[in-house]
């Protein structure tokens, strides 16, 4: 090989760990689960359940694709944490029809889980920053004290932007906690989990979010320390200044519901570190949280039942969902 070009080559290796995506004016991280984005094909299913669930035509399956991209675009995220997906193939569909329809470039992270009985999965769309993504178990000791249950569906992912003088994280987690009211012991032992997993980012003062559909029963203002929240967000151990603030606090309503039952499922928690601005640099600090019903109510009025009805209700009063858009707003401030 030419030494010159030997030369150049060994610089940019050196030089590659030093770079990272520009800075964007204001990061927007939103979270949403898209219920059973499952296209109309049956034959890699294999349970009964996310067969019955998945869209009964092509036509059906375009309308709801079609219907999920422009409720995205419409928010153009930087990042959007998606729950209830059936696979990285859908997950191709959908960034195609953004970059197609709505010449919106997204890029996918995604790691399929171990929900063998709804066959549903999590991912992680952006449009810059991301540096790594990965999956984690449990280890031996934690599952041998019984106070942990397993995460089968969750997708950790590390973000960095800016020059290596001025370079801002961000880890972020996102997760799909067990549903039903009676499950609460098995999601309290799962956010015991995550906060564990994510505990030492957050004590050493990182950027941490935590995000996703955590099917809690509690509301933000009324929870009990100990319950699935509670752990989550730290309010179970006597120190406060690594609590996690819910951003659901910001949304200027009486009851900022997430879903068509008037319920919070889903949350965006933030380490104290993205609550105020750090002196001496540039970097994200949390502006705003809104609710987009807007975006996915379609008709007179929203849903107020999809469960076994779901493909039946007219198109045109059918919503995209059950859950809405719970979308943040993260400003750059701070001196340079």
């Amino acid at each position: 090989m030419n030494p010159r070009l030997l030369a150049a080559a060994l610089l940019l290796l050196l030089a590659r760990p030093l770079l990272a995506d520009e800075r964007p004016e204001k990061l927007v991280v939103a979270t949403w689960n898209l219920e059973w984005f499952y296209d109309e094909h049956i034959g890699d299913n294999y349970m009964k359940l996310p067969k019955e669930q998945a869209a009964p035509t092509r036509a059906d399956w375009d309308w709801k694709l079609n219907g999920i991209a422009k409720a995205i675009a419409t928010i153009n995220p930087t990042i959007i944490a998606l729950q209830e997906i059936e696979n990285r193939r859908v997950l191709f569909y959908l960034t195609s029809k953004l970059k197609k329809d709505h010449n919106l470039t997204y890029r996918v992270a995604f790691i399929e889980g171990s929900d063998y009985f709804t066959e549903q999965d999590v991912a992680i769309l952006y449009q810059s920053g991301l540096t790594s993504f990965s999956w984690k178990e449990q280890t031996k000791e934690e599952f041998a004290v019984q106070d942990y249950y397993h995460l089968n569906k969750h997708l950790f992912a590390e973000f960095e932007w800016g020059p290596p003088e001025d370079r801002e994280k961000l880890s972020i987690l996102n997760l799909h906690l067990r549903a039903a009211p009676d499950a609460a012991d098995i999601r309290t032992r799962q956010g015991r989990l995550a906060r564990k997993w994510m505990n030492d980012k957050i004590l050493a003062g990182e950027n941490v979010i935590i995000m996703g559909d955590l099917n809690t029963n509690d509301l933000w203002n009324n929870l009990a320390p100990d319950s699935d929240i509670g752990v989550i967000r730290g309010l179970d151990t006597p120190s406060t200044d690594d609590d996690l603030f819910d951003t659901l606090s910001a949304v200027k309503e009486e009851n900022p519901y997430t879903h068509l039952i008037f319920k919070q499922f889903d949350r965006i928690l933030l380490s104290p570190s993205l609550t105020k601005d750090a002196p001496g640099k540039k970097d994200l600090v949390f502006k705003s949280a809104t609710i987009r019903r807007d975006l996915v109510v379609n008709g007179k009025e929203q849903d107020t039942e999809h469960r076994e009805i779901y493909w039946k209700i007219a198109e045109a009063e059918r919503d995209f969902s059950d859950h809405y858009p719970l979308v943040t707003e993260f400003e750059f401030v701070g001196d340079q």
